[in-house]
């Protein structure tokens, strides 16, 4: 996907720990648990999903907050810019650190996923 839609902070779909990554996230969660954790299967959104997640253990509950938060914003930030006719967004501080709690979680998620200890 980078090579068809490169990583870009202004782009809150793209960038990385942006919405792309945190959906991917959620999709592998769902995939990897959902025969033992079926309430992942719920058409709850990504939102939820990532607290049903937290509350079963499968990641760190802050991280999970984090990213849910940072979810929340892009969409907010997407949401407006679409409305101004723009494709990207300002890049401030607090976008700054939701994109590192995004690519924190993707760490934690997919070291787990990769650990074959």
């Amino acid at each position: 996907m980078l090579d068809s839609h490169p990583a870009h902070d202004g782009d809150v779909k793209n960038a990385r720990g942006g919405i792309i990554d945190i959906e991917f996230i959620v999709q592998y969660l769902i995939l990897a648990h959902a025969k033992t954790l079926p309430a992942l299967t719920g058409n709850t959104g990504n939102i939820a999903l990532l607290a049903v997640a937290a509350d079963a253990g499968l990641i760190d509950p802050r991280l999970a907050e984090d990213a849910r938060a940072a979810y929340r914003l892009y969409r907010r930030l997407q949401h407006a810019a679409r409305l101004n006719d723009k494709k990207t967004v300002d890049v401030d501080e607090p976008l700054r650190v939701a994109y590192a709690r995004g690519r924190e979680l993707w760490r934690q998620v997919f070291e787990q996923a990769l650990d074959f200890s």
